[in-house]
């Protein structure tokens, strides 16, 4: 046993047998490992036993633990959820990992406008909404919500089904008050025209209550009023009307036939598969709404290739369903999986705390939720042999792209940099990394170029690359009298740079500047008539640059790197440029901030409205008192 070992054995032995949550941490405090116990003090001491087995991960995680912090918790329930919470803000490396912290989507109704609009948000009804069921309405929060969805995809696809069936507005507030005109999507007949004045307040109201019926679930009781409105309109000989109503209740029922699951009645739950190879685990989620499927997801966890398959679920799913921040619980009633959990009880548990109401885990050998396990679970063998064989293949062509550069080392980080500006405003720089696993994208970098020293695309390119590769310099440590950092950086295997040989001759100036000498460079730069597939690679101390057919994947392999360099760095400058135009007067008047100026200009459509807007209109704008309207009103009467 180590000796560090000896210094967490004293604080082991102080632990009392409660449940709660413990972290090992590492040099710097840094959180390595969390994990949860009914019984602390026998579930820490499991780890230092002499002769236990213990996994690779595991016996690296403790050759690098330096001490031990503990949080007690009254219930067994609390220790999950406590832990779920901490792997998500700690990112331990030695946990299994849910890289996904995203919030959920939502789609949200305007109900407090006259005519409300539709619209996809992630911005998540407030928590104390919680006890509602997913895809039902959302109460106590502006308008109507509904979901979470599983993915933005699956959430944009019922949006373009909406659209076709019930031809509600999805402009925002700004352009409905300026339309003098309709909208090409009143043209293709998705869109009603309210702005226009095309449709009536009471019918368009009627259509918003059909929509929320079909997003509750209550498809039957929205086609039997259909059905007795289209033989009303019959009756009275209102043919168009009675057709478009006909129309309208096919589209409903052919959606409900393509998405609906063979279960009987209207189930409300998830569906949790995970399928593990010698690689990893992917693990797929379905989300069943009203008896329809509303849309899958795959997840592939890190850390999971030399733990138990349930062990892995049973961390997933502890994760995936812990609130994210400022978020409600997106629990269902029903959780069915493919393993046997290990602590499931005190899973379930967790769950139905969380949810407010009974949550079922459970694992069906038969009928129509087996059958409907089995689809998720191909699904999932699926995912990953569809990950394995992309594997194998983006391996092959790093090693390709290794042997034309004539490197000695297989790529397992190549970062790629480019510079955009608009006439040599807002210049910005970008890094991506990319490695066998695609792209790293919690490395990528932005980089602010603005110093007017930096004269050409050539020196801002060098200044990008001082700045990345200081830290990696001894002769920068030593020149500003530091000490190497206590965890290596990552150090690129290849970088790629957006250009020819001016940018390499300028970053090779730096590498020897710096003292770095094992760091391979490459600039790829467009052929004469700027066309893709003809790009030349300038490599040091070569003369001729190198040409790849137009057809090489390496070649195609380069193209979506520098590519995806450029897309980053154009993000960037289009965001920076945006916020210079958004400066206005507004932002020279005590009392407006970001949020009070976006919601003034989505009202009011732009700045000299605002101005023209007398007292009265500016008190209809939300979280605008009288007194700040006054200002507003004297500001623009005084000034300008």
């Amino acid at each position: 046993m180590s000796a560090y070992h000896a210094s967490l054995l004293e604080t082991v032995a102080a632990l009392p047998l409660r449940p709660g949550v413990y972290r090992f941490l590492g040099e710097k405090e840094r959180v390595l490992y969390v994990g949860k116990a009914k019984a602390l003090k026998k579930r820490v001491s499991s780890y230092f036993q002499a002769g236990r087995n213990q996994p690779l991960r595991i016996q690296a995680m403790l050759a690098l633990a330096r001490s031990l912090e503990v949080t007690l918790t009254h219930t067994e329930n609390e220790a999950l959820i406590l832990e779920a919470n901490l792997i998500k803000r700690f990112r331990p490396p030695y946990n299994v990992l849910l890289k996904d912290d995203k919030s959920h989507p939502y789609l949200h109704l305007s109900t407090q406008h006259p005519f409300p609009r539709l619209s996809v948000v992630r911005t998540p009804p407030r928590p104390h909404a919680a006890g509602s069921l997913p895809l039902s309405a959302v109460e106590g929060n502006p308008g109507q919500w509904f979901g979470p969805f599983p993915t933005v995809t699956a959430l944009r696809e019922t949006v373009k089904w909406l659209q076709g069936m019930f031809p509600i507005r999805h402009c925002e507030d700004s352009q409905f008050n300026q339309r003098q005109r309709p909208c090409l999507n009143h043209q293709i007949k998705r869109c009603s025209g309210p702005c226009c004045g095309r449709i009536s307040a009471e019918e368009y109201g009627r259509m918003v209550h059909d929509v929320c019926l079909f997003l509750e679930g209550k498809s039957t009781t929205l086609l039997e009023r259909l059905n007795q409105a289209m033989w009303q309109a019959a009756e009275r000989r209102a043919y168009e009307e009675a057709g478009r109503l006909r129309d309208q209740i096919k589209s409903i029922q052919l959606i409900q036939d393509q998405r609906r699951v063979n279960l009987t009645g209207t189930a409300h739950l998830d569906v949790v598969s995970i399928a593990q190879d010698e690689n990893g685990c992917a693990i797929q989620v379905f989300c069943v709404r009203h008896g329809i499927n509303w849309g899958n997801s795959c997840f592939f966890p890190e850390n999971s290739q030399e733990q138990a398959p349930e062990e892995v679920l049973e961390a997933f799913l502890a994760q995936y369903y812990a609130p994210r921040e400022g978020e409600a619980s997106t629990l269902p009633p029903e959780v069915i999986v493919n393993c046997v959990l290990p602590h499931r009880q005190w899973l379930s548990a967790a769950l139905t705390a969380l949810r407010g109401d009974s949550v079922r885990l459970h694992r069906p050998n038969s009928g129509e939720k087996n059958r409907l396990l089995q689809m998720a679970t191909l699904n999932a063998q699926q995912a990953l042999l569809r990950r394995q064989q992309s594997r194998a293949s983006f391996d092959k062509l790093l090693h390709e792209l290794a042997t034309i550069l004539a490197l000695p080392q297989p790529l397992q980080r190549i970062e790629a940099y480019d510079v955009s500006h608009l006439q040599d405003t807002h210049p910005v720089g970008s890094m991506i990394v990319c490695g066998p696993d695609g792209w790293l994208k919690s490395s990528y970098r932005h980089f602010n170029l603005t110093d007017a020293q930096l004269s050409d695309d050539t020196a801002r390119m060098a200044r990008m690359l001082t700045r990345r590769l200081t830290r990696l310099s001894p002769l920068a440590a030593e020149a500003n009298g530091t000490d190497p950092p206590a965890e290596p950086l990552p150090r690129p295997d290849l970088i790629l740079l957006d250009g020819g040989r001016g940018q390499l001759s300028a970053v090779m100036n730096v590498l020897q500047e710096l003292a770095i000498h094992d760091i391979p460079l490459c600039a790829i730069a467009k052929g004469e008539d700027r066309n893709a597939g003809k790009e030349r690679l300038f490599l040091p101390y070569t003369p001729e640059p190198i040409v790849l057919a137009p057809h090489s994947p390496v070649l195609f392999l380069l193209q979506r790197i520098r590519d995806e360099a450029h897309r980053f760095a154009i993000g960037m400058h289009q965001s920076q440029r945006g916020r210079a135009q958004l400066k206005s007067g507004l932002d020279q008047i005590p009392g407006i901030g970001p949020q009070r100026k976006r919601l003034l200009l989505r009202h009011f459509g732009s700045v000299k409205a605002i101005k023209e807007a007398g007292i009265d209109a500016l008190k209809e704008v939300s979280s605008i008192p009288d007194s700040l309207a006054q200002r507003i009103v004297d500001f623009f009467q005084e000034g300008p």
